[in-house]
C-alpha cells in the first residue's frame, strides 16, 4: 500500500488480489494459514477499537488501503475519520468501500506514511494495517505515526514480520525484489521500533508471520 518509488503495485493486480480477500475474514482465515503461516484473526479483533471510540473522536488511518478498516465504523458514527495511501488505485477502492457502507465522515488523502502530510498530534486514534512491511523506512514511518498522534492516544496496527519461517521469509524477500514490500523486520525489530519512537504499554503479538501491535503515546 506504501511502496514507491516506482509505480505502486499496489495500483494494479497487485492491490486488487490483495483487497478481494483481506476484506473478507471468512477468505483471509485459509489465506492467512497458506501463505503466512497464521491467523489474522487478531488483526481484525484490534480494530474494534474504532467502534468504540467516542464522539469528537479523531481516527487517523495510514495506510487505509481499499478501506479495510472502515468494516468498524458505522455511518452514525460522529467522528474525524482521516484515511491517507499512496497508491491511488487502494484509495479509489477505499473511496468506493466508503460510498457502499454510507461512511460520509471518511476523509480520504493521497501520501506518504513516511512522511504524512498531517500537523503534530491530528489523531485520538492511530491505526497502521498491514503496512510498515511494505515501506523502505519503516522506523521512520512509526515515527511519523506517533507524530501524528495526541499525547496519551492509542496507536494500533499489524505487519508481516520476516522470521516466522523459511517459506514466509522467501515470499517477503521476492515482495521486496518486486517492489511491493521493503525490508520489512522481525517481531523484535517492531518492539524496537515502536520503543525508539517513545511510546509506552508497547505490546507486540505474532501468528506466523502476521504480527500486531498496541501502543500508547506517552502523555
Amino acid at each position: 500500500m506504501n511502496a514507491e518509488p516506482r509505480s505502486n503495485p499496489f495500483d494494479g493486480p497487485l492491490g486488487r488480489r490483495y483487497d478481494s480477500y483481506i476484506k473478507r475474514p471468512r477468505w483471509a482465515g485459509p489465506v492467512g494459514r497458506l501463505l503466512w503461516g497464521g491467523d489474522p484473526g487478531p488483526m481484525y479483533e484490534l480494530m474494534g477499537a474504532i467502534g468504540a471510540a467516542p464522539t469528537g473522536t479523531t481516527i487517523l488511518d495510514a495506510p487505509c488501503g481499499g478501506g479495510l478498516a472502515f468494516r468498524e465504523l458505522r455511518p452514525d458514527q460522529r467522528v474525524r475519520y482521516v484515511a491517507i495511501d499512496l497508491s491511488s488505485g487502494m484509495l479509489e477502492r477505499a473511496r468506493r468501500e466508503a460510498d457502499r457502507r454510507g461512511l460520509h465522515q471518511v476523509e480520504l488523502v493521497q501520501g506518504d506514511l513516511q512522511r504524512l502530510p498531517f500537523d503534530d498530534e491530528l489523531a485520538d486514534l492511530t491505526l497502521s494495517m498491514n503496512s510498515l512491511h511494505c515501506v523502505l523506512d519503516p522506523a521512520g514511518a512509526v515515527r511519523e505515526l506517533v507524530r501524528c498522534t495526541r499525547r496519551g492516544a492509542p496507536l494500533i496496527g499489524s505487519m508481516l514480520v520476516l522470521g516466522a519461517g523459511r517459506r514466509q521469509d522467501l515470499a517477503l524477500r521476492h515482495a521486496e525484489r518486486t517492489g511491493a514490500a521493503g525490508p520489512g523486520g522481525t517481531t523484535d525489530d517492531l518492539r524496537r521500533w515502536l520503543v525508539e519512537a517513545g511510546l509506552d504499554d508497547v505490546r507486540v503479538d505474532a501468528s506466523g508471520a502476521i504480527a500486531t501491535f498496541e501502543a500508547r503515546r506517552p502523555g
